[in-house]
């Protein structure tokens, strides 16, 4: 999992229950050839302590990563209470691991494989990347309690 920031909110396991049951996208943070920031929102699922997203290999996003590992991340949601995770880490790609990763997403995020969008992720999923991030430090914060005072 990485190390927690003192100043946190939450300990590990409240960490991990919230990234458990929080179904949002997380925002990754790279940077791109220039070296100027980019961050894209990836579906992701937290697991074995770190997290895991899928893109396609031919995403913009693959070759930032493969040239530099090291990224940002948060898990947020946008309405109140404001409250979330986020930290620095590495990332690790997996062509073998992608296409079964996006079906565990596909489950996650859409609950089934029945529709017409997981049909078609699905069927796109032989050129799927697997993206594992190793938190090396996360934080959490949480509002909760500030906003009930409003």
């Amino acid at each position: 999992m990485g190390i927690i920031r003192a100043a946190s909110a939450w300990d590990e396991h409240q960490i991990s229950r919230f990234l458990a049951d929080t179904v949002i996208p997380l925002r990754l943070a790279c940077v791109d050839r220039k070296r100027d920031p980019l961050v894209c929102s990836l579906w992701y699922l937290y697991a074995e302590g770190a997290f895991w997203c899928a893109t396609r290999q031919s995403a913009r996003v693959i070759a930032f990563l493969e040239a530099e590992p090291r990224c940002g991340f948060e898990v947020a949601p946008e309405t109140m209470p404001y409250r979330g995770v986020r930290g620095q880490g590495r990332v690790s790609l997996s062509a073998e691991k992608g296409p079964g990763l996006l079906l565990r997403l596909v489950d996650r995020y859409l609950g089934s494989r029945d529709s017409g969008f997981a049909s078609w992720l699905i069927n796109r999923s032989a050129d799927e990347v697997a993206i594992r991030i190793e938190a090396d430090w996360m934080t959490s914060w949480d509002f909760s309690k500030r906003m009930d005072k409003r």
